[in-house]
């Protein structure tokens, strides 16, 4: 099972392999693999292959370098590279397009970058993320011991090694490949902690960092988790009110929450079927519903229809990631490498499972953070998190962009993103949105003079479009 995963050692530096893209929708792009170790601290041992994507700078004349497009964990880059090329990036990206090559490249195990696939769901039937008792806590330590060991049967080492500091030490490998003195860094979400991670790792190989919606790690990690719950919640709350008055929403002129609080407690009874899956409870509803806060203008609407559709007993709108670049499984095996184990015991859980439901009545906690705590219960491989928290004096002054509201990172994490970075500035963005570049032409504009003259927008700018 290994053979897709890992090639043979190394017998010397080697570059990156370029070839013309055969997908239509990177036409006029380069399309590359290049080989790290599996573990750093054995260079010459087993390698695992990274694939990326390489769009020329449009005025080579005038280029400024490259830059490194990442997404968050468990998403394709190449994807989201896709996604941005439908929504018309290199027209109305400007000097992002025009001065930098555009490099996006999936982290190991993630994407097309030897993916991590496992036989074992993530979560069991009959096994709650939500344990009410020593047992319900003991069937999910056991089930999440049991996922874990078949992703490493069917993975190999590579399931121990997709943490965030031996993907900072494969993006270095980039840079060195590339040939370039420093890099450029566009992260969104946990990318925007993996480009704090590369620049404390490797003092000065980083020349700018935008960071789109940053999160913040500074505290531990149920605090984090409580934080997203509050984050959510208030998102699921802003949903409802949009649904009262919007002919966008399948729902107009109900009381979206009650009927979404409903519909759980109905779910929990008896699952709602689903097309070509098993039914989902309410429990895999609000686990399913943060992604479909993630953005306001794509996502709202279909989550409206997926309520409604719940509603007529048909639970398919919520047995598909919203967001087309994210792959759950590899999200929550590289989150339990880099997250610090909190929750070990049933009084902890219990504890922990009040707080978030005070925080989010609505969703109930069941939010990315919390699953990364109590789906790594049991899990047969040690966490090794990246250092947070501390100054990091020699990387960039970065530029943080951060909505007013969002459903995966409160406003006050691009604050403390921040604080690490020494002369960073976070520009704002009334609204709801992650991934801002494309819809905001403030934001745009912010980012373009960051990126060709090191200017970062005045504290306190907030971008209303």
């Amino acid at each position: 099972m290994l053979a897709p995963v890992l090639a043979a050692p190394a017998q010397a530096a080697q570059g990156i392999a370029w070839r013309a893209c055969a997908d239509a929708e990177f036409a006029g792009m380069q399309c590359g693999t290049m080989r790290v170790p599996v573990e750093w601290s054995t260079p010459r041992g087993a390698q695992v292959e990274l694939a990326l994507v390489r769009r020329a700078a449009g005025d080579p004349a005038r280029r400024q370098g490259t830059l490194v497009l990442n997404n968050g964990a468990g998403r394709s880059a190449i994807e989201q590279l896709r996604l941005a090329m439908r929504s018309g990036f290199p027209e109305l990206a400007g000097a992002m397009t025009q001065r930098f090559d555009i490099v996006a490249i999936d982290p190991r195990g993630v994407g097309h970058s030897a993916p991590v696939r496992c036989a074992v769901p993530m979560k069991g039937e009959g096994v709650t993320h939500f344990p009410q008792d020593r047992g319900a806590f003991r069937r999910l330590a056991e089930h999440n011991r049991g996922f874990g060991e078949d992703c490493l049967r069917r993975n190999g080492p590579l399931v121990a090694n997709v943490d965030s500091v031996s993907a900072a030490r494969d993006f270095e490998a980039l840079r060195v490949k590339l040939g370039e003195r420093q890099l450029n860094w566009y992260g969104i979400m946990h990318s925007t902690l993996l480009g704090r991670t590369y620049a404390a790792l490797f003092p000065g190989r980083l020349r700018t960092l935008n960071a789109d919606t940053a999160l913040d790690d500074t505290v531990s990690p149920l605090d984090q988790a409580l934080n997203e719950a509050s984050a959510a919640e208030d998102s699921f709350n802003r949903f409802a009110a949009w649904c009262g008055t919007d002919d966008r929403c399948a729902l107009k002129g109900h009381d979206v929450g009650a009927e979404y609080d409903a519909l759980v407690a109905r779910a929990d009874r008896e699952p709602i079927p689903v097309k070509d899956g098993r039914p989902l409870t309410g429990e895999d509803i609000r686990e399913a519903t943060q992604e479909s806060l993630d953005l306001k203008g794509f996502f709202w609407p279909r989550l409206a229809g997926a309520i409604a559709k719940a509603r007529g007993g048909d639970a398919s709108g919520f047995a598909t990631a919203a967001d087309r670049t994210l792959d759950p499984v590899q999200e929550q095996v590289g989150g339990c490498l880099d997250t610090p184990r909190q929750i070990r015991t049933f009084k902890q859980a219990e504890r922990a499972q009040k707080a978030l439901k005070a925080r989010s009545p609505h969703l109930g906690g069941a939010v990315s953070g919390w699953a990364k705590l109590i789906g790594c219960v049991g899990w047969p491989v040690p966490a090794k998190p990246a250092r947070a928290g501390g100054k990091v004096p020699q990387g960039p002054k970065a530029l943080v962009v951060q909505s007013t509201h969002q459903a995966h990172a409160p406003h006050s994490a691009g604050r403390a993103f921040a604080g690490q970075l020494p002369g960073s500035v976070v520009l704002s963005r009334e609204g709801d949105d992650y991934s801002m570049f494309l819809s905001s032409a403030c934001v745009r504009d912010a980012t373009n003079r960051y990126l060709t003259d090191l200017v970062l927008p005045a504290p306190g700018t907030v971008c209303t479009d």
